[in-house]
């Protein structure tokens, strides 16, 4: 299985852009940068920053062994808002973060450990100001006002204390650096003091040598008013010399934090690009990967499994990526990532290695063109978990099947959910699990003159998909779908229905309306056999379906109401429906279904949905 954790590994040659990155940082002079790392969900964001720190730190180690010192140049601050949300301030914690490193970094230099501390001082202060309210009314009074005041007269004590400690100042002897701020009975300007403030941290940094640079991740993660507190204390923060700031975000995410925070003030989206764009001065974008780097990205994952389980030793594994990444370098030249390149990176031998790396040619062109996962390294990864834990789960039920045929099957379930659950239920039993249809398909899908019928029409993906090795149009198809129930509920025949799953069935297809005696009968039949039960019914109103009448889809509100479960095999089934005939009748009555939940946000959003379901959507959802 592989993390969803980012890393610094790369199989992907992103690592010239993050020497590209620091590259900016040591040029700059001491003059102030901020670099802007764009990039949509899954897309190598946190990776890409963890990379530009790790090639700081080299230069560092690099340096302090020229040098023989050991002096930091760069002071690296590594800031998640997303952490922070809903424990404390986004922008206090990132000015404590960063107040820590430098009183660190300061805690050799007896000369400067006194600015160090008054700095913490001021960080502390205007922490205290962000309490508002009575703290507000403290401040500009001089006069501590109810229990908010306690807590400055507390903060007045220990600014005029003795030492640091945990961050949190107390030093005794009032210093020329903090003297006057928090004078009583005399106002305090906040400009004055925010300015202070950036001025003692700019010269502290000066004095120091150092260059803070702080990675702040995650900032797509968290709610609106976290993303917006966060970019707000790094504008406090940002063009002091001797600093650097790279902020991983989803742009299209900011903008939309944006939106939310300036709502009902007619803010366009110009105006809120603005706002992301005035506070980065590098734009840089995760680049999305090629067919070629998503060919090379899956063969190091099946490669790095193949290591971790002892299939591959260390030296043929370092050996295979750094060719893979010499490759990459070489790709514009015209050089590719092949098969013929790929079984290079393997001993000849190992036969399943081998066939995994043909996987990977083959899988690859559509990882990278499907719509649902566009070459996503994230959603790679998660593809290829499930098929190996499928893999997995053969072994015990004495199911023989190859990854290969797995992730086939897989690829279908994730790219085009509707043709997998029609084919899904052609199997049955009767035909010893083969799916009739699908085995013309594939011998259709080699015309490319030719028209696919039902339910595969004409679309690219499951043409290219029908092609793919291996062909499962003469397997019998019941153990793979078994292996798959983590998607959705499978049967394979009415054998499996039992007297009572037949009975429920009969009421189910009859059914007009919701009763206590319907509910009845589907708890006596349970879980599983109302599941069935309730697929079997639907398939029997097939021929008089209109996708008009609520009591059309009564059958699967009622199972699913009664059991959970059977919620997703509802929404696989509804799912199926002919958007333009849709009525808002039908959709009224699945609009309090939690499982419907992404089917109605699909025909929501779906160009073809008539405008009177779009809005009975809409009337719902502001309930």
């Amino acid at each position: 299985m592989w993390h969803d954790n980012e890393t610094t590994v790369d199989y992907v040659n992103f690592r010239l852009v993050a020497k590209a990155c620091a590259e900016l940082i040591r040029d700059t002079g001491g003059e102030p940068i901020s670099i802007g790392i764009s990039g949509g969900w899954g897309a190598g964001k946190s990776s890409l920053v963890r990379m530009v720190a790790s090639e700081l730190s080299l230069e560092q180690v690099t340096d302090e062994k020229v040098t023989g010192t050991e002096n930091s140049k760069y002071v690296v601050v590594t800031f998640n808002p997303w952490l922070y949300q809903g424990f404390e301030d986004a922008r206090t914690a990132l000015l404590q973060t960063i107040g820590d490193a430098v009183l660190e970094a300061a805690a050799q230099n007896a000369g400067l450990l006194d600015k160090a501390k008054s700095l913490v001082k001021r960080i502390n202060f205007l922490r205290l100001a962000q309490l508002g309210g009575e703290v507000a009314a403290t401040l500009i009074t001089g006069v501590p006002v109810g229990l908010i005041g306690k807590v400055v007269e507390a903060g007045a004590d220990a600014l005029n204390s003795e030492s640091v400690k945990d961050g949190i100042a107390v030093a005794k002897d009032e210093s020329e650096a903090t003297k006057g701020l928090l004078n009583e009975a005399k106002p305090i300007s906040l400009s004055k003091e925010i300015q202070s403030f950036r001025e003692a941290l700019e010269d502290l940094l000066v004095e120091l040598d150092i260059t803070l640079v702080v990675f702040v991740d995650d900032l797509d993660r968290c709610l609106p008013k976290t993303a917006i507190s966060t970019l707000e204390a790094i504008r406090l923060l940002l063009f002091l010399r001797r600093s650097a700031f790279v902020i991983a975000a989803d742009d299209v995410f900011i903008r939309g934090a944006v939106r939310v925070h300036f709502a009902g003030t007619g803010l366009d989206d110009d105006v809120a690009t603005n706002y992301f764009d005035k506070l980065i001065q590098v734009p840089l974008r995760v680049p999305r990967l090629g067919s070629n780097e998503t060919k090379a990205y899956t063969a190091l994952l099946f490669l790095e499994r193949a290591h971790r389980n002892g299939q591959l030793v260390t030296l043929d594994f370092e050996a295979a990526k750094a060719s893979m990444e010499a490759r990459l370098r070489e790709t514009w030249t015209g050089k590719s990532v092949d098969l013929a390149f790929l079984e290079t990176l393997v001993p000849e031998e190992n036969t399943e290695l081998l066939g995994l790396m043909g996987l990977a040619e083959r899988l690859a062109p559509l990882l990278f063109n499907a719509s649902t996962v566009q070459a996503n390294p994230r959603l790679i990864k998660r593809f290829l978990n499930t098929v190996f834990l499928r893999k997995a789960l053969a072994k015990p039920q004495n199911i023989d099947v190859d990854v290969q045929v797995l992730a086939k099957w897989h690829l279908l379930e994730r790219c085009d959910e509707a043709v997998a659950n029609a084919l899904a239920e052609k199997v049955s039993a009767d035909s010893e699990g083969r799916i009739g249809i699908l085995h013309d398909a594939e011998a259709a899908a080699k015309n490319q003159d030719g028209t696919l019928s039902s339910p595969f029409g004409d679309k690219s993906f499951v043409r290219e998909w029908l092609q793919l090795e291996p062909l499962l149009g003469d397997m019998d198809m019941r153990p793979i779908l078994h292996l798959s129930r983590d998607s959705t509920v499978r049967d394979f025949g009415a054998d499996d229905l039992n007297a009572t799953g037949k009975t429920l069935r009969d009421a189910l297809v009859s059914a007009r309306n919701s009763n206590e005696a319907l509910k009845q009968q589907i708890r006596d039949a349970g879980d599983f056999q109302s599941g069935l039960a309730m697929a079997r019914a639907w398939e029997l109103r097939r021929s008089s379906r209109t996708w008009q009448k609520a009591e059309e889809v009564l059958m699967l509100v009622e199972v699913s109401r009664v059991y959970p479960s059977a919620g997703a095999r509802a929404a696989a089934l509804v799912s199926q429906a002919p958007i333009t005939q849709l009525a808002p009748g039908l959709v009224s009555a699945l609009t309090d279904c939690d499982w419907m939940k992404d089917v109605l946000s699909k025909w929501e959003q779906d160009e073809q949905t008539p405008q009177p379901v779009k809005r009975a959507i809409e009337n719902v959802r502001k309930k």
